[in-house]
């Protein structure tokens, strides 16, 4: 992928987040994705994938200055999570069996710099509004079907 700024940095961006979570994930394509913010488990940029049926999330965190994995994605489904909850913040706390939690927001709009070199650096404003809808819809149905009060696709 070419380094240098393009016309459309907000594309740009969004491409290398694309491509930071496709490159682990091998039926990418089935999920929705969303860009968030971390501040537990893995604090900073994260792509987050998340799917309907069967109902999981995946957690691919991000260097925030390449835009590159920063370490393995994490699968989260009825076999390996503890606890789902949303804060008062609007943010979400996801544990797994493992013992890790996340806590992370999705924002409307967040804000996203990506470093070419050390001269270069772009930055956008990735617009997710209706994305960011769409997981809190996601997040409560996750969220009943662990707690048994939806079925689990």
């Amino acid at each position: 992928m070419d380094n240098r700024p393009d016309e459309n940095p907000t594309e740009q961006i969004k491409a290398r987040l694309h491509a930071a979570f496709d490159s682990q994930i091998p039926n990418f394509a089935s999920y929705n994705l969303v860009a968030g913010t971390g501040v537990a488990g893995s604090g900073g940029l994260k792509v987050i994938g998340y799917r309907r049926q069967p109902a999981e999330l995946i957690i691919a965190p991000v260097n925030a200055n390449s835009l590159e994995s920063s370490e393995d994605a994490i699968n989260i489904n009825n076999t390996n999570v503890n606890q789902l909850a949303k804060l008062s913040d609007g943010g979400y706390e996801v544990a797994i069996s493992s013992g890790r939690v996340f806590r992370f927001n999705i924002p409307e709009a967040p804000s996203v710099d990506f470093h070419v070199d050390d001269a270069v650096s772009i930055g956008a404003t990735i617009d997710q509004k209706s994305d960011a809808e769409d997981f809190a819809d996601f997040m409560d149905h996750f969220m009943n079907t662990i707690e048994g009060t939806e079925n689990f696709v």
